[in-house]
């Protein structure tokens, strides 16, 4: 579903269905897509390298790249962002190359995403687009490492378990600890993996799961922070905030007049 349109970019909501484990391909494309989950999660696979994605990871598809998608649990929910190269470079400049084309979604990127969905909807889209793709060149220097440091397959198939350990809200996901032990690897090994494959610590990405649900609820116009502090694990009231604060520049009563 079209949410956008210019010459220069579209944003669209993409529904998908499916849900197979096998790969499909999909022809070349001359656009640069950025693409970032909402809901549920799917496989990608480029130049030989899959990728699991969920609202913590999306991608950015660049033009010519050969691409094979698998749903193995499910269907998912994204926004689909296509722009010319020409608007990409506009605004990406001398962005580095990419070692993966995996993007890590943090706080600042989530919320530029949501702000601009929100936009979308009053017509007025182009100016937070442009905050958007300046997120997403952010998080391209702040997470890319040379060649030489990046995980092998073994060390991506720990972190996919982690995240999905952590996204699942399972008890163990509340220390490094009791995931190590859970998926049966030394804490030394998941916390030094888990920091290379997506560039932040695992406690840095938790409370990034704990802020997202966060978000979810403020969007939907919740007002009682104690409780929702309470209900998301964290200390207190202070404690959310300032967690909130620190992830994406806002307290939550200022991000729930941002988003609604």
């Amino acid at each position: 579903m079209g949410l956008a349109a210019r010459p220069e970019f579209t944003v669209a909501s993409v529904d998908c269905q499916d849900d197979h484990r096998g790969w499909s391909a999909e022809p070349p494309r001359a656009d640069v897509r950025l693409v970032l989950v909402r809901r549920g999660g799917f496989r990608r696979r480029v130049r030989g390298e899959s990728a699991d994605l969920d609202r913590t990871v999306g991608y950015v598809g660049l033009p010519g790249e050969e691409e094979q998608f698998a749903h193995p649990a499910g269907g998912d929910v994204c926004t689909s962002i296509s722009l010319t190269t020409e608007l990409w470079r506009a605004v990406a400049g001398d962005a580095p190359r990419f070692s993966s084309s995996s993007l890590y979604v943090d706080g600042r990127l989530d919320l530029a995403h949501r702000r601009l969905l929100a936009a979308t909807r009053s017509g007025d889209s182009a100016e937070h687009l442009v905050g958007l793709v300046g997120e997403v060149v952010r998080q391209v220097v702040a997470t890319t490492a040379p060649d030489g440091d990046r995980p092998g397959a073994g060390d991506r198939v720990l972190v996919a378990r982690a995240r999905e350990v952590i996204g699942a809200g399972h008890p163990a996901a509340e220390g490094l600890l009791p995931l190590a032990a859970l998926l049966g690897v030394s804490p030394y090994r998941l916390s030094r993996v888990f920091t290379r494959e997506l560039g932040v610590s695992l406690t840095r990405y938790r409370n990034r799961v704990r802020v997202a649900r966060a978000l979810d609820r403020l969007e939907a116009g919740e007002t009682g922070l104690a409780g929702l502090a309470a209900e998301l694990g964290f200390a207190d009231q202070a404690h959310l905030s300032r967690t909130v604060r620190e992830h994406l520049g806002h307290t939550p009563t200022a991000l729930r007049k941002l988003l609604t």
